[in-house]
C-alpha cells in the first residue's frame, strides 16, 4: 500500500507531538552488578552466593569516555530507570520521524521554474554555495 503525502504529514505531526511529551531523559543503561565485599564472615563469602548487588547507571560520552554512577535503591534508582526508558522512547520516535520525513521528501514534487532568468539566478547561487563548501573542506 502506497502512503499519501497528506497521510505522512499527519504521521509526522503525531510523532512530533509524541516527542514533546517524552520528558526528561538520559543516555545509557541502568544495571545491577554483583560483588563480594571480602569479609570472611559475610554471606557473600560462600561460593554459592552471587555477592552484594550494586545498581549503577553507565554511559559513554563523546570521545568514548565511560561514565558510571552508583544508584541507591529506591527513588534514585526509579528516577534513573525512568530517564533511561524515556531516552529509548525518544530515540525510537526520532528514528521513526526520520523515516517518515525521508518518505515525505521522496513524494514531494520538485518545484517547477518557468522563468529562464530565475533558473539562471538559481544555478549561479548554487554554484557559489557549493564552491564555498568545497573551499571549506
Amino acid at each position: 500500500m502506497s502512503e499519501t503525502l497528506e497521510g505522512l504529514e499527519r504521521k509526522r505531526k503525531r510523532l512530533q507531538e509524541q516527542l514533546a511529551l517524552v520528558g526528561d531523559f538520559h543516555r545509557g543503561t541502568v544495571s545491577a552488578a554483583y560483588r563480594k565485599c571480602g569479609k570472611k564472615n559475610c554471606a557473600c563469602a560462600k561460593p554459592s552466593h552471587a555477592g552484594h548487588v550494586r545498581y549503577q547507571w553507565t554511559t559513554t560520552t563523546k570521545g568514548n569516555r565511560s561514565l558510571a554512577k552508583n544508584l541507591r535503591l529506591g527513588a534514585e534508582l526509579e528516577k534513573a530507570s525512568k530517564e533511561v526508558a524515556n531516552y529509548h522512547e525518544f530515540s525510537r520516535l526520532v528514528s521513526e520521524l526520520v523515516e517518515v520525513n525521508e518518505k515525505i521528501c521522496e513524494l514531494r514534487p520538485v518545484t517547477e521554474i518557468k522563468d529562464e532568468n530565475e533558473l539562471e539566478a538559481l544555478k549561479k547561487k548554487q554554484r557559489r554555495q557549493f564552491a564555498k563548501k568545497r573551499r571549506e573542506n
